[in-house]
């Protein structure tokens, strides 16, 4: 059964050494206001972020920025949940189309597509809530060493 809301949350702080569990979850995910919506484990995480008038650009779309770290912002826990600790190497987005000012949130699911024994290989989408898919994003995450075994 998936893992829901706040109980993702303490799942990423308990694998987290105790000094780093206060800075879970990261600024820049509060910053954003993400909100955990589902985990699958070892497989795909879902994150609800707002639209905020603060990241459009001047033509009224959410600039392309802010939607490739709602992607970050999701793809960053997975890797986590995953693979402790990892980090970013490569990281590709594709924008199919604005999200304007009529959409008010955005989810984004990244989900496990392979995992060697030093890499993650992910992948993730951003939805509006009507389910009108804005961004696709493609991940590399080599994992530091230390990191849990391969399964």
């Amino acid at each position: 059964m998936p893992t829901t809301g706040d109980d993702i949350n303490a799942l990423i702080r308990s694998l987290a050494p105790p000094e780093l569990r206060e800075l879970l979850p990261p600024p820049c995910l509060l910053d954003m206001q993400g909100a955990f919506l589902e985990y699958e484990e070892g497989r795909r995480l879902s994150l609800r972020f707002p639209v905020l008038p603060r990241y459009r650009n001047p033509m009224g779309n959410m600039q392309g920025g802010f939607i490739v770290a709602a992607l970050d912002n999701t793809l960053g826990p997975l890797s986590y949940l995953i693979a402790p600790p990892s980090v970013t190497a490569i990281l590709n987005t594709q924008y199919l189309r604005p999200v304007g000012a009529d959409v008010p949130h955005l989810v984004c699911e990244a989900r496990l597509v392979e995992r060697t024994r030093n890499v993650l290989h992910l992948a993730a989408e951003a939805r509006t809530g009507a389910g009108k898919v804005v961004a696709l994003c493609q991940a590399t995450q080599q994992i530091m060493q230390g990191g849990p075994p391969a399964r």
